[in-house]
């Protein structure tokens, strides 16, 4: 069949390329990407092509947390680690650890403001 030969033949031609997708944008969304593919002198197609894989790629590389493991001291362990890459290394240790303790815990006059803290009868 002269048919079938033809169609068989396509389909391996067409088996190293790479898929071919319609997307449907909004003329804003159309003039951004426009605005994109200009401002790194590429065309429209391969553009979205780039800003398709940037996201995949960046939603990859910050996996969302389960609530679950956002507790009060979960949170303040990444606070404490989060001030400890900003302090000056060269500061003695207990003073690193006095400002931690200040930055974690704030000023004394606001600590009966604090809702994650338990309440001592007076």
């Amino acid at each position: 069949m002269p048919g079938s030969d033809q169609r068989n033949r396509g389909h391996a031609a067409r088996a190293g390329r790479e898929a071919i997708s319609a997307v449907k944008l909004s003329q804003e969304l159309t003039a951004e990407v426009d605005a994109w593919a200009e401002a790194h002198d590429t065309v429209r197609s391969d553009a979205i092509r780039r800003l398709v894989e940037l996201g995949l790629n960046a939603s990859a590389a910050t996996p969302e947390r389960p609530p679950a493991q956002l507790d009060p001291t979960n949170i303040e362990d990444l606070a404490t680690e989060q001030i400890e890459r900003m302090l000056d290394p060269s500061l003695p240790r207990d003073e690193r650890e006095r400002r931690i303790r200040r930055l974690i815990d704030g000023p004394p006059e606001f600590s009966d403001q604090r809702v994650d803290l338990p309440k001592h009868d007076n």
